[in-house]
């Protein structure tokens, strides 16, 4: 049976191409040609199946060599056998050398079959032989691809702890490419000696015992940025067939971020006992400044009206001062105890900035200690700010304070205030909007890069245990953002750090301070007041203020005495004055429920600490209105006639 097989006869003679095919016949095959006698049909056959070429060596307009040529530019493998009847022996070793398979004189073509038998076989061979090491290749490929495409570090070593395998995660980890890791050790990369040594150790004891050994955190210094990076790392033997030599296979997981994770959540397990114990003292500071501040409104209030019937009586108005400025400094402290337990309300008024800073300086001589001087620099002209007058001073106090710990063996701090401007300017307008600074700097430690961004972090310190809370600094931020402005740190290693707070200017007179006893504002008042108070001493102090001034006060001593008189008070009654904090209900459940029952009654609020709205007694509308205590009858009576002069919504 004949053998099909297609040929490419370059042969310009039809008498000789005839002999060829013949001859093919004659050898057992089917022969399906393709004769050609120049270049462009080559070409043309050349991009149709073919399974053998056949030349003759010499045509008019073409050559086998330049057949032969053209045949390698395409880059295919084919049996390239020539055929010629005057060829000499130089000529076919030269067309031979050249690539040829072989050559065939025409006086001898019962050589054709044998050749093309030949020929063929090897084609496949070659063609099977190529197709083994493309897919050899791809598998190798492929490996490398998985391996370098496993974020994990993965890498083999021999007994004298030299990479024989690695993948690319290895290779960045060590600031280096594959085929550099490749023959060398991990002490050529790695500059810590401790890591190293260590590594050695594991693997020896690997190999010489035959079992795997797990290390949950094995620590690598990078070397690019010094940064320790942590891995769990499995290291096992390796016998490598036909191979006496022992490996150890290494395969690493990086768990930098979880052992971070981890880290951080122990320390704010610790955090979270210490402010345990802090929340627990912030209670009871709370808890007395409540108290302190129910005894000064009654202390505070019928001092100013004893004032108010003493102007002919100079001697004991002066001692009704003495008492009214020790009742201030009093209050002065609760507010402090207030800040403390983060139980008091921001009070900002129109301030001198310059002000605040000479009302602290003296407090801040006493906070930073005899071997830190302290020298400031208060700019002439400064504009207004609006702000806490207390929390401007907590500011100074929290940063006088990290500055005082930053220099244990003594140094300057410096405090400057100057008008300045806002960066980025107005969002309208694109104008500078004009501000005051405020510079504190120290000569101290300085702040590490490495957490210079968290120092605004809540309980974030680099103190030792039970040193501090880590709240100072994310007060002082708190603080300025409240006030809308903002702050920004500069620090250098040993050189010291320095913040810049920027708090936006008012275009208003500064406040003129409280000083001596205040008018109460004139006027009478003819509405009907609901007072709530548990506390005696401040309701009877409220009842005679506001009867004073005209108005019906119908007092109740608790939440269900006041339930009774709502329900059963045949009139109109125009204000609930309630306290927040009462036994069994809130201030504001008592007035959601009198609300509700009288839908045009208004509500004001009295306080201790009046943040105790959002916690344990419930959010409150925007609208509400509250009055701080301790309270003087004129801020009282100027609260009540607010409250009821705003239309019922």
């Amino acid at each position: 049976m004949s053998v099909p097989v297609r040929i490419l006869l370059a042969e310009h003679s039809d008498d000789d191409a005839a002999i060829v095919v013949q001859s093919l016949r004659r050898a057992g095959y089917d022969p399906t040609v393709s004769r050609v006698h120049d270049r462009a049909q080559y070409l043309a056959a050349l991009d149709t199946d073919v399974d053998a070429i056949i030349s003759d060596y010499s045509m008019p307009h073409f050559s086998c060599a330049a057949a032969l040529a053209l045949m390698k530019a395409r880059g295919l493998d084919l049996p390239f056998i020539v055929v010629s009847g005057t060829i000499d022996e130089d000529a076919a070793v030269a067309i031979l050398r050249a690539g040829a398979h072989d050559f065939v004189t025409k006086q001898n073509l019962a050589r054709l079959g044998p050749a093309i038998d030949r020929e063929l076989l090897d084609a496949r061979n070659r063609a099977e032989r190529r197709r083994a090491e493309r897919s050899l290749a791809h598998q190798r490929d492929f490996l490398r691809l998985v391996l370098d495409t496993n974020p994990g570090l993965i890498f083999v070593k021999d007994s004298s702890g030299r990479f024989t395998l690695a993948n690319q995660a290895v290779a960045d980890l060590y600031g280096t490419t594959v085929p550099e890791l490749i023959g060398k050790t991990e002490a050529d990369f790695n500059v810590c000696v401790e890591e190293v040594v260590h590594g050695r150790a594991v693997e020896h004891q690997v190999i010489s015992t035959g079992h795997a050994v797990l290390i949950g955190a094995e620590v690598v210094t990078d070397p690019k940025t010094g940064a320790a990076r942590w891995f769990e790392t499995r290291r096992v033997p390796l016998a490598v067939p036909d191979e006496g030599d022992r490996q150890v296979l290494g395969i690493a997981s990086e768990i930098t971020e979880r052992k971070a994770a981890e880290d951080t959540l122990r320390a704010r397990e610790d955090h979270f006992r210490q402010s345990q114990k802090m929340e627990a003292v912030g209670q009871l500071a709370g808890g007395v400044a409540h108290d302190f501040n129910n005894l000064l409104t009654a202390i505070l209030g019928y001092t100013a009206l004893i004032a108010e019937t003493a102007h002919d009586q100079p001697e004991l108005l002066g001692d009704l001062e003495e008492i009214r400025k020790a009742g201030e400094r009093a209050k002065a402290l609760t507010q402090q105890l207030l800040t403390f337990s983060r139980k008091q309300m921001a009070q900002p008024s129109v301030v001198d900035l310059n002000g605040i800073v000479s009302q602290v300086e003296r407090m801040l001589h006493r906070v930073i200690g005899e071997d830190v001087v302290m020298a400031t620099t208060k700019g002439a002209g400064l504009l207004p700010i609006k702000a806490d007058p207390n929390q401007l001073e907590q500011i100074l106090v929290n940063l006088a304070i990290n500055a005082r710990d930053a220099m244990p063996r003594g140094g300057t701090l410096r405090i400057e205030t100057k008008n300045d401007v806002m960066g980025g300017g107005d969002p309208a307008s694109g104008a500078p909007v004009p501000c005051v600074a405020m510079i504190v700097s120290d000569t101290g430690l300085g702040i590490p890069d490495a957490i210079r961004d968290r120092i605004f972090e809540p309980f974030f310190t680099t103190r030792g245990p039970g040193k501090g809370t880590g709240l100072g600094l994310s007060t002082v931020y708190g603080i300025v953002t409240q006030c809308g402005g903002t702050i920004a740190v500069e620090s250098e290693r040993d050189m010291g750090t320095t913040f810049t707070i920027r708090f936006p200017a008012v275009a208003r007179p500064v406040d003129a301070p409280a000083s001596g006893f205040a008018q109460t504002v004139p006027g009478a008042g003819i509405e009907t007041i609901l007072l709530v108070e548990d506390e005696p001493g401040v309701r009877q102090l409220v009842q005679r203020v506001l009867s004073g001034r005209g108005y019906d006060v119908l007092e109740a001593r608790d939440i269900r005495h006041a339930l009774e008189i709502s329900s059963s008070f045949p009139a109109e009654i125009h204000l609930l004055l309630s306290d927040i904090v009462m036994p069994v209900m809130s201030g504001p459940d008592l007035a959601q429920r009198i609300v509700a029952a009288r839908p045009d009654i208004r509500v004001l609020y009295m306080s201790g600490f009046a943040n105790q709205l959002n916690t344990a007694h419930g959010a409150m509308s925007a609208g509400v209105t509250i009055l701080h205590k301790p309270f003087s009858p004129e801020s009282l009576v100027r609260a009540v006639r607010d409250s009821l002069d705003v239309p019922v919504s």
